[in-house]
């Protein structure tokens, strides 16, 4: 079986939707113990404006007082170019750029057509010119809940574009639930047919309850890469109804049951991933935390 990477964006995807402020002491704390789980990289937040998103306003204390390991990426979501000399100075591993390949989408998430924001991102790619590599993470690839489906031929068109530009990696994502086992294979392998040299990476949500079987269809159509938010949590604001991103334990383990070699500790994962309620504030998603491993097992009953 292959090697599967994994990404972890809790502090940044699961926590932007938050309605209450994770102290700063406990993102780092957090971020430090997932560093020790085995993970790629690890997106640990956002240079956008504390306006838009209070919740991650201490971006640059955080990104300065976390431990990091080697062997573990630190990348952080820009924006803009303003994002970008912020991430730049905090020393990030790689700045992860974000469009939705849907103009309704955009232009309600970013507040700009596709054609601006490519603009603006192009602009980024051209100031770092190479110091830092880059990710760009396009949106809503399998669907948006405002147009529909979203035509491969789009997503290809974009995604052509900044390969052009010289980034070092595309994040394929779900970003409101509306992929299905099948979508995704035959995704996967128009992607990694068309991009071979870049870091591929899927990204899925579990609005529809299909996140996990959405994973194993990838990893079996050749993607290697994926992200996960611990627990669960996240979600886009933009899908009525939207539940939040794949829980990373609970892909983590099918994988693992599949005989994949994801390089993560899962029981020490398992252990953080227990303190996220009380963390945050109220449940989570995620079934692992709950219920513990398939071959956990327990006294028979009196």
């Amino acid at each position: 079986m292959s090697r599967i990477y994994f990404n972890e964006v809790v502090t940044r995807d699961g926590f932007q939707i938050e309605p209450t402020f994770i102290p700063t002491d406990d993102k780092v704390a957090l971020i430090d113990a997932l560093s020790l789980c085995g993970y790629a990289k690890i997106e640990v937040t956002s240079f956008v404006s504390p306006k838009a998103i209070p919740m991650l306003r201490d971006a640059e204390e955080v990104m300065g007082r976390i431990q990091r390991v080697a062997g573990v990426e630190y990348t952080v979501l820009v924006p803009n170019l303003r994002g970008a000399e912020r991430a730049m100075a905090s020393r990030a591993d790689e700045l992860n750029l974000v469009m939705s390949t849907s103009e309704t989408h955009n232009r309600a998430n970013l507040r700009q057509s596709r054609e601006d924001s490519f603009a603006g991102l192009a602009s980024v790619i051209q100031w770092v010119d190479g110091k830092t590599p880059i990710n760009v993470s396009l949106s809503t690839c399998f669907g948006c809940p405002m147009e529909g489906d979203m035509p491969l031929s789009e997503v290809l068109r974009f995604a052509h574009r900044f390969a052009d530009l010289g980034v070092r990696g595309l994040t394929i994502c779900d970003t409101t639930g509306m992929a299905h086992p099948a979508q995704v294979e035959a995704m996967a392998e128009a992607m990694l047919k068309a991009f071979p040299p870049l870091q591929m990476t899927f990204h899925f949500h579990n609005t529809r309850g299909m996140g996990v079987a959405n994973v194993m269809a990838a990893a079996r159509a050749g993607i290697h890469r994926f992200d996960g938010s611990l627990g669960g949590l996240g979600g886009c604001p933009y899908a009525p109804g939207a539940s939040g991103n794949i829980s990373s334990e609970d892909a983590i383990h099918l994988l693992m049951c599949l005989g994949y070699e994801t390089g993560i500790d899962l029981d020490r994962l398992l252990a953080i991933g227990r303190g996220l309620p009380d963390l945050v504030g109220h449940s989570v998603p995620g079934q692992m935390i709950k219920a513990g491993r398939i071959n956990d097992l327990h006294p028979a009953p009196v």
